[in-house]
């Protein structure tokens, strides 16, 4: 039903739209000064003592933002410096921070005053367009000059490498449960993986035949025939191929075998035939890995330590289970962990599920390079910076303590259908 157009409709859809444009200015020049504070964040990279892996990790880890919200914001802080207009423009509160974000990410140097100008009447797709428009408008930037040869002058340049295809890999479950993954290979790579694929799913068909075969000479008759397969079921039984080879190989859970001498009365370690070890490499290896120890004295081995605290696979799928991911507050990484000893091993720390925490691989050296510690038992965790304040999960966003910027009220866009035949873009001369 259409609601006829009444002064008692006019009247509250000015209202409610008088009310967003303020709120809208205003929380431009709040993300505005939110990106000030990240740039001084980032100038004397404040934030590497927090235990946050990154800039861009600080961000959506204490401001409660995705990461692809914050990325946007690390960038927009670090192009600051070349975009001095367009950001003056968010502090007003006339640009907004998605207009913002498109610009840091794709604008030329040089353009500031041209899309700063451009964001006031643009909407953010139209940014996109104008933005491509006129990257391919700039002209070629030259290549700079070889250094002379040694070689004779007259010789045949080699010809140009061309540039590697980029390599993506990701995966992850949906809010319904289901697991998706895309892939981006370079043509040769792809064109392998697809052999690969197609093999395993014509297997499955010749599978599929046979059964068909065998049930019809059976004399059995097949009220509802097995399902045709898929590429998605080819998929499936290459993996597990993949898995059936790799468990054969190496047992899930097994780390390659690190051999490490130590002396018996001062620890000193080292590899075997290999570097000495700082006391902190030395027990980042003692606590996740499968280990050979000799113990020495005056450089003689007087006998084998432990030869591995490597956890077993039923204690580990109960670990991954408890944990899911990174312990530590903030990070959520769920790849390649680490069964960290939360009483260390060389201190007889044992391989239980109460001493054992999983923590990605760059935290747990930065708990052995003491800058953040991490505490147990598992139940009670406490993982602390090393200006011994207890790092929490939580965003620092809290209700202000004072009044909100002075800013006008947001302009939206016309919104009108852009005539791009008409749009000259700038071109930077370098």
């Amino acid at each position: 039903m259409v609601m006829s157009e009444t002064p008692e409709v006019r009247a509250a859809l000015e209202e409610i739209e008088s009310a967003a444009a303020e709120l809208c200015g205003q929380r431009n020049a709040i993300t505005a000064q939110l990106v000030e504070l990240i740039g001084r964040l980032d100038t004397d990279a404040l934030w590497e003592s927090t235990g946050a892996r990154s800039l861009e990790h600080w961000v959506a880890w204490k401001c409660g933002m995705s990461n692809q919200h914050a990325k946007d914001l690390v960038t927009t802080a670090r192009r600051a410096a070349t975009l001095p207009e367009t950001l003056a423009g968010m502090a007003e509160g006339v640009i907004s921070e998605d207009q913002v974000a498109v610009i840091a990410r794709k604008a030329p140097d040089g353009m500031d005053h041209h899309f700063a100008d451009l964001a006031r009447n643009a909407s953010v797709s139209q940014l996109h367009t104008a933005l491509r428009i006129a990257r391919q408008a700039q002209p070629p930037t030259p290549a700079p000059d070889p250094e002379p040869s040694a070689e004779d002058e007259t010789s045949t340049p080699a010809p140009p490498v061309e540039p590697e295809g980029e390599r993506k890999v990701s995966a992850w479950f949906d809010e319904f449960g289901t697991w998706n993954a895309r892939v981006q290979l370079p043509a040769e790579e792809g064109a392998y993986a697809d052999q690969a694929l197609r093999a395993h799913k014509d297997a499955l068909v010749q599978e599929w035949k046979d059964a068909r075969k065998a049930a019809k000479d059976a004399g059995i008759e097949e009220v509802s025939p097995p399902p045709f397969p898929t590429l998605a079921d080819a998929f499936v039984r290459m993996c597990e191929h993949g898995l059936d080879v790799a468990a054969a190989e190496r047992p899930h859970g097994h780390r390659t075998t690190v051999v490490l001498h130590v002396d018996a009365e001062s620890r000193a370690a080292e590899l075997h035939l290999g570097p000495a070890l700082s006391e902190a490499e030395r027990r980042y290896l003692c606590c996740d890995a499968t280990l050979e120890v000799w113990v020495e004295r005056n450089g003689l081995p007087i006998g084998a330590g432990r030869t591995s605290r490597e956890i077993p696979r039923r204690l580990r799928r109960m670990l991954e289970r408890r944990d899911r991911c990174c312990r530590v507050p903030g990070c959520g990484a769920t790849a390649g962990l680490h069964a960290h000893h939360l009483i260390h091993w060389e201190d007889d720390g044992p391989t239980e599920l109460w001493n054992l925490a999983l923590v990605c691989p760059f935290h747990h050296r930065l708990h052995h390079r003491d800058i953040i510690t991490i505490r147990g038992p598992a139940d009670e965790l406490t993982v602390i910076d090393r200006r011994d304040r207890l790092l929490s999960g939580g965003s620092l966003a809290r209700p202000p303590s004072g009044p909100f910027p002075d800013a006008p009220i947001y302009q939206h866009v016309p919104g009108e259908r852009a005539q791009w035949k008409w749009y000259d873009p700038p071109v930077v001369r370098t």
